[in-house]
């Protein structure tokens, strides 16, 4: 499994990148592994502002359909359109070109509610009993 350290992750297992003011989003490793072949991504419109928490979009699998929570609130700034036509990037490639939204972040003291790597593989490990 692969958890980048330069990352922070959520417990709904959405990963996210800061540049800036700015935070690129997507599904984990874990996630899209759980998930098996992805074949379509609800994306969200551009433009569009969320709070942390809301479901901003859903993935789409062989085996079950789920949503995609925003893990701080902002503003859309852009989506992954690539994905309409290659879901299946989500599955090759989680942390890169299956990212799935750039958001403008309303509140960076809401960062401080997610895991860092490490807490995220220590939460998946009690999620999973192990």
């Amino acid at each position: 499994m692969n958890v980048p350290n330069e990352l922070s992750y959520s417990k709904e297992h959405e990963w996210i990148l800061v540049e800036g003011g700015e935070a690129t989003i997507g599904i984990t490793d874990h996630a899209q592994n759980e998930l098996g072949d992805v074949v379509f991504v609800e994306l969200p419109e551009k433009g569009s502002s969320h709070s942390a928490g809301d479901a901003f979009g859903s993935v789409e699998s062989v085996k079950a359909v789920s949503e995609i929570y925003l893990p701080v609130a902002g503003e859309i700034t852009s989506v992954n359109s690539h994905l309409e036509d290659a879901p299946e990037a989500i599955n090759e490639d989680p942390y890169g070109d299956g990212w799935i939204v750039k958001i403008r972040i309303d509140d960076s003291e809401e960062l401080n509610d997610l895991l860092s790597a490490e807490d995220y593989i220590e939460y998946l490990k009690e999620e999973s009993g192990v």
